[in-house]
């Protein structure tokens, strides 16, 4: 059975910034959860920020706290830690939070910590990307359910 990497939030692990979680509910979500496909990972965690943390944007290369600290290091470490556990379960596909400047696949925030969202994606999914994952938001579960029943044959 072909895993999936998915951003630890999305099991209701409170590690994002504000020690909040935002669980995926889908059926769909739960069935491959309960048939052990889904491996957690919060890249910010694992690279060394602490919960709760100051929110943090990219900009540009770079990703900066709302008090100008630039947490950059940080993102990329666990953007490499993303890679690994990516490459050591083999994972078919990977599932992150949409808007996240760690997993964002569609939109993440446009650095000026206005709430104002722009097309782009996190500094995890772009690594992933890069290295020949496909990268999916909670949100487009109808395209993972998809690729997966093309996968599983």
């Amino acid at each position: 059975m072909k895993k999936i990497l998915v951003s630890a939030c999305l099991l209701g692990q409170k590690v994002r910034y504000d020690e909040g979680d935002v669980p995926c509910l889908d059926p769909r979500f739960l069935k491959w959860h309960d048939e052990g496909r889904l491996i957690p990972i919060c890249p910010e965690v694992v690279g060394g920020l602490p919960i709760p943390r100051p929110d943090a944007q990219r900009q540009g290369d770079k990703v900066v706290t709302g008090a100008g600290v630039d947490v950059t290091a940080e993102f990329e470490k666990g953007a490499q830690a993303a890679l690994r556990l990516a490459n050591e379960h083999q994972v078919a596909l990977v599932i992150l939070k949409q808007d996240s400047p760690s997993c964002g696949t569609l939109f993440i925030y446009d650095g000026t910590f206005t709430d104002t969202k722009v097309p782009g994606e996190g500094v995890t999914t772009e690594l992933l990307r890069k290295h020949g994952y496909q990268v999916f938001g909670e949100d487009q579960l109808d395209e993972v359910e998809k690729e997966l029943a093309r996968i599983d044959g």
